[in-house]
């Protein structure tokens, strides 16, 4: 699953050097949904284990009642029960993407090291449709689209810049300078992949602070790259649980 307008760009700004490795210019960020058990009848069964007991196991109740006992928990903020599942993404994105991901500290993360690994001269630049200016004061602005130019400023800009730091970083790979000094160089558009996995509790937090919606109870303004990993993130939580997903939305994008 990627983002849309997903764009692979031709590097600019690239050394003439026939030996100087090509950069990879990208706009899309990627999010997979690699493994999951969540289903709203595991919501049902982790409530009711605290009236019924073990026959909770045994819960094959009906969409209306799930409905209504999972609309009933998400108002009165019984959040326990969301928390027995889980879902595995594999994002592949920039690396200061992946830091606003590694903000939310009750999921688990295993991330791409490049102690270990010769990282790929991969680097993102924003899409056309990307609002590039800033107007108002922090917690207060909104995202312009600004000068025609401005796309073109941002990318050229940008590639001169990674195309020199991937010339340094593998110039001290090949000096024999380790991986985990190298990397130094690197900027935080280098693309990095992760597996971050939550239960839907923690999911519907994420949400909450990581999409810009106006009707929400408590509206948040996220930067765009993050919106979009919670924008694929979110359509998994609706095909596994859309029972939860309803209420999740009917009550104000408000976590349990």
């Amino acid at each position: 699953m990627t983002s849309e307008n997903t764009t692979t760009l031709p590097a600019r700004g690239i050394p003439a050097d026939p030996d100087a490795p090509v950069l990879e210019l990208r706009s899309d960020i990627s999010v997979d949904l690699v493994d999951h058990s969540a289903s709203d009848l595991s919501v049902v069964r982790a409530a009711r284990v605290s009236t019924v007991g073990d026959d909770a196991q045994y819960e094959t109740k009906g969409d209306g009642y799930v409905a209504g006992l999972i609309d009933y928990l998400m108002k009165s903020r019984h959040g326990s029960p969301f928390e027995h599942n889980y879902l595995t993404f594999l994002i592949t994105a920039p690396i200061f993407t992946v830091r606003h991901l590694m903000r939310h500290r009750t999921w688990s993360f295993n991330e791409e090291s490049a102690r270990y690994r010769e990282l790929r001269p991969v680097f993102y630049v924003p899409d056309a449709d990307r609002l590039l200016r800033q107007e108002g004061k922090p917690g207060h602005y909104t995202y312009v689209a600004g000068d025609g130019d401005d796309h073109q400023l941002v990318t050229e800009a940008s590639a001169a810049v990674y195309a020199k730091a991937y010339q340094e970083y593998t110039g001290m790979l090949q000096a024999g300078i380790a991986r985990e000094i190298a990397r130094m160089v690197l900027p935080v558009a280098t693309y990095s992949s992760v597996y971050a996995t939550c239960n839907s509790r923690a999911l519907m937090h994420f949400l909450s602070l990581r999409t810009a919606r106006p009707d929400a109870a408590y509206p948040s303004h996220p930067q765009r790259e993050i919106e979009i990993v919670a924008e694929q993130m979110e359509n998994s939580l609706q095909k596994l649980m859309p029972l939860t997903h309803a209420a999740y939305e009917a009550h104000g994008r408000v976590s349990p």
